[in-house]
């Protein structure tokens, strides 16, 4: 976090928000599944094999909806590294409009897949040489740089490279909160409210990559 500028952490934050509100909307809509979390979908995995295999089918779709988002994500911004953030978050905002339009159709698993994918997706908005350099859906590694960085300033040794991280992990419980609120207050519009941040983190995305030009975006993590 710390080797990015204000509005490329705002960026960050923003997808974490988004992330925290796809997990939530998507885990209450799916009765226990996840959108992003994909431990949690694998412990899921192990559960469901053990009583009934043939329910195990759900969290595996899950799974492998995620993967082909990170592996199609990892491809595009291979491909045009200068457009990465807006090509990535045009692609994470179709998958979240596919998702919602499933929803409508009454199709919970359709409407997890399909936000699984975006999020697998939105995982390649921040990398460098096809390594994630912020983790903007899951929070662990987050949250150990931040412990880390509380020892070090009680040990006397400031870490400013973990500067950031404990507002990554808020931004997600946020995020959470508000998906949680919003499935409560209107259950068969949240699908579309995620599919309305998405959007407008793809306009801050777009005006940071017209900011920067084509030589930042090269240089830039």
């Amino acid at each position: 976090m710390h080797r990015y500028d204000p509005a490329r952490q705002k960026l960050a934050l923003g997808l974490a928000f988004l992330a925290g509100a796809a997990d939530a909307t998507g885990f209450l809509a799916s009765g226990g599944y996840f959108a992003s979390f994909m431990s949690g979908n694998t412990t899921r995995l192990g559960l469901d094999l053990v009583p009934d295999p043939a329910v195990a089918r759900v969290p595996l779709a899950i799974i492998g909806s995620f993967v082909a988002g990170v592996v199609i994500g990892a491809l595009i911004a291979n491909r045009w590294p200068a457009y990465r953030k807006r090509g990535l978050l045009a692609v994470v905002t179709l998958m979240l409009a596919i998702g919602a339009i499933l929803s409508q159709a009454g199709s919970s698993l359709g409407f997890i897949a399909a936000t699984a994918m975006a999020m697998g997706l939105a995982n390649n908005i921040f990398s460098r040489d096809g390594e994630v350099t912020v983790g903007v859906t899951y929070m662990t590694g987050a949250l150990v740089r931040f412990g880390q960085g509380v020892a070090a300033r009680l040990s006397g040794r400031p870490n400013h490279a973990m500067r950031g991280y404990g507002l990554l992990w808020t931004a997600l419980a946020m995020g959470a909160a508000a998906g949680a609120w919003a499935h409560g207050a209107a259950p068969t519009l949240a699908p579309s409210l995620l599919c309305a941040m998405s959007l407008a983190l793809l306009a801050v995305a777009s005006f940071i990559e017209r900011d920067g030009g084509v030589e930042a975006a090269k240089s830039e993590p």
